[in-house]
């Protein structure tokens, strides 16, 4: 029930694998922005480690009550600017989906499908909350303007 189609999917080439946790034959990307935040992470000498989709977190779904397991975009280990070491997961996603979709004038099956969405996103995101909550991590949700990236119709 996705609602927005990922148009571009690939194999990031990790460059330094000493960095990354988790099999380097498999780093997916499943969006442009996903792959500019994998470039950083690796290149960036202050990212100690970090990993894609390396981190998996039950949830309950609000749609059908049931567990499901969430596939955190990113986990990273980071020398901060104190030189304290910190750890993350990072979810990548569009700003419009970070919050409830508007109500249009007239309910569609789209709008309907991103209320959904958005419930269960809620719902992941409240499970990574307390799963970093539980291990000194925190989780961070970034969208383009986190990214630097101007938003367009084509989302990559």
């Amino acid at each position: 029930m996705a609602t927005y189609k990922t148009t571009y999917r690939g194999v990031y080439r990790v460059l330094n694998p000493q960095k990354y946790r988790g099999d380097i034959t498999q780093v997916i990307w499943r969006s442009t922005w996903e792959l500019r935040f994998m470039k950083w992470c690796d290149s960036n000498s202050s990212v100690l480690e970090w990993g894609s989709e390396t981190v998996i977190i039950p949830y309950v779904s609000p749609v059908d009550k049931r567990v499901h397991r969430y596939f955190v975009d990113f986990y990273m280990k980071v020398l901060d600017k104190k030189q304290q070491i910190k750890k993350y997961l990072v979810e990548i996603k569009p700003e419009r989906f970070t919050r409830p979709p508007e109500k249009p004038k007239r309910v569609t099956k789209k709008f309907i499908d991103e209320v959904f969405q958005y419930g269960v996103n809620e719902a992941k995101w409240k499970a990574a909350f307390e799963y970093c909550s539980d291990r000194n991590m925190s989780f961070l949700i970034l969208t383009e303007k986190d990214l630097g990236i101007k938003e367009s119709k084509k989302h990559g």
